[in-house]
């Protein structure tokens, strides 16, 4: 996380999104099998632009049946719009829980399935695009894109991880996730109170969240997005280091790791 961070505002066309791109695929080298950029762009209302994005596609093939996808978003808002002050609101955020959580948390995924390989195919997804905005008719565009040039077979499911960092982390099942994808749910929710985890995954419904997951699961693609959206700091110029916890990024590592490595696909 630190080092996402210390890229700078993450956001497409800045100095910090070309430096943690190549950052990314070359942990991302270490660890899985193969290794793919898939570009795409976006005509952005803000400027007229064409902005020019790229998602990271990592394949870890450990010869099994089924695959599950593990995504994350790797970009930052280019905005902080929930800043009171219109000066800061024209500011980039750093992301340090909205954007470099959900990448750490797969990162350390893929060095422990490296170790000791899951029952299962993974492939690591991080989306670019999913902040850009303003509207939410120009965010999730990564996952937009991968959505709509799914690999064949698809995944089995998704996990999302999005804002997992946060010092008081509490997530609660997404609606969208359990309409979409309800078996996943209950497993995984199961799962987490079985291995003592039911106090950071209670088994009650959050808002919903317009995320990642939604095109995934409109493609066929069950994805349940695991997500602590209750962070003043969000899209705000605080959202920085200082605001998460090593510990909350262990938590749900350990409870995504411990969730596939008991699964029976």
């Amino acid at each position: 996380m630190k080092q996402q961070v210390a890229f700078g505002p993450r956001y497409p066309g800045s100095e910090g999104h070309r430096k943690c791109l190549d950052w990314i695929i070359a942990e991302a080298s270490k660890y899985t099998d193969k290794v793919e950029k898939q570009p795409f762009s976006h005509t952005w209302s803000a400027n007229g632009f064409d902005v020019k994005m790229t998602n990271v596609i990592a394949t870890m093939n450990v010869g099994a049946k089924k695959t599950v996808l593990l995504l994350a978003h790797w970009d930052t808002r280019p905005t902080a719009d929930q800043e009171w002050d219109s000066r800061d609101a024209k500011k980039p955020v750093l992301g340090a829980n909205d954007g470099a959580s959900g990448v750490a948390v797969l990162l350390d995924l893929m060095r422990a399935f490296k170790e000791t390989p899951p029952p299962m195919n993974v492939i690591f997804l991080f989306t670019d695009g999913e902040d850009l905005g303003p509207g939410l008719d120009e965010m999730f565009l990564g996952a937009a894109h991968y959505a709509k040039n799914l690999p064949n077979p698809k995944p089995t499911y998704g996990i999302l991880l999005d804002m997992v960092g946060d010092k008081d982390l509490r997530i609660p099942i997404e609606p969208f996730s359990a309409e979409k994808a309800p078996d996943l749910v209950k497993r995984f929710y199961a799962h987490a109170k079985q291995i003592g985890l039911e106090t950071t995954f209670p088994n009650e419904l959050q808002g919903s969240i317009f995320d990642d997951h939604l095109p995934l699961n409109d493609a066929g693609v069950p994805t349940m997005d695991l997500i602590d959206f209750t962070y003043p700091s969000w899209h705000t110029l605080s959202d920085t280091v200082d605001k998460c916890s090593a510990d909350s990024l262990g938590k749900v590592g350990k409870a995504v790791e411990s969730f596939l490595r008991n699964e029976k696909l």
